[in-house]
């Protein structure tokens, strides 16, 4: 089995807009039509057999749309594991992630460069602190993202300070810790309390061996295999991870056992 803990897709009223505007910033062409409809329908030629799905509120006016699209996916749609999000200047986050958690859903997802917000600023400690008392996992964007390229607003210094202040949060970084930063991610992040994704390398061409001793040097127990579908091939993306002589035993972790614990349990 293999679990995609990292993908994007869209209402189907939006997603051509939505991937029209973000491939003109990232300058990479989309693996789908941006719904969850063709993440799906994709996910059986790749050899995915669930995806978790990672939705953002860009603002505090999108947040409850975000969130009712997040439980209506999850209704309809048994392989997709889609995420709520919380924007920081939501008003009534308490009540919104409740709602959530009575509906299945099992984590949020918060991207700090969209959102206007550094990672550890206390707008999240709200946020953070009810996630961790109602058993939520949180994943973040991490380091270099193109729509904020003068400002990284979750670094791995950041993120130690986050995970100081919510020693019981769940919290994944994605992008091997932080995007483009991965010898401070190497220093700073591995064997620490904290989840980390492998989305977005195969398409960034980045130091492949940088990703490896990342992967070498952080618990075996908390590396989820994610893609960045629409932008990186999941299947291309499973070929390069394994390519990364870890062993059999750690991949079946990184592809799947690791990603139960958070989703189905």
């Amino acid at each position: 089995m293999i679990i995609d803990f990292h993908t994007h897709a869209f209402p189907d009223k939006i997603a051509r807009r939505a991937l029209d505007s973000l491939k003109i910033k990232i300058n990479v062409e989309p693996n789908t039509e941006g719904t969850t409809a063709s993440l799906a329908e994709n996910m059986k030629a790749w050899g995915i057999d669930y995806s978790v799905v990672c939705n953002i509120a860009t603002n505090p006016a999108q947040t409850f749309n975000v969130n009712s699209f997040a439980i209506d996916t999850f209704r309809k749609m048994p392989t997709l594991f889609t995420l709520g999000s919380i924007h920081p200047e939501y008003e009534g986050i308490e009540n919104e992630l409740q709602r959530l958690k009575d509906n299945g859903i099992k984590g949020i997802k918060i991207h700090p460069d969209y959102m206007g917000h550094d990672i550890d600023e206390n707008c999240f400690d709200e946020t953070f602190d009810l996630c961790a008392e109602m058993g939520l996992f949180v994943i973040t964007h991490a380091g270099f993202d193109v729509c904020s390229p003068d400002h990284i607003h979750a670094t791995p210094d950041m993120i130690l300070r986050v995970l100081k202040k919510h020693q019981r949060l769940k919290l994944v970084a994605a992008h091997f810790g932080a995007n483009m930063m991965f010898d401070e991610v190497l220093c700073k992040l591995c064997g620490k309390e904290l989840w980390i994704d492998t989305s977005l390398a195969y398409i960034e061409n980045v130091d492949k061996n940088a990703l490896i001793n990342i992967m070498k040097n952080h618990d075996p127990e908390r590396i989820l295999y994610g893609s960045d579908c629409p932008w990186c091939p999941p299947d291309e993306n499973v070929k390069f991870i394994e390519s990364f002589g870890l062993g059999s035993e750690v991949n079946e972790k990184i592809f799947e056992k690791n990603a139960r614990k958070l989703l189905f349990e």
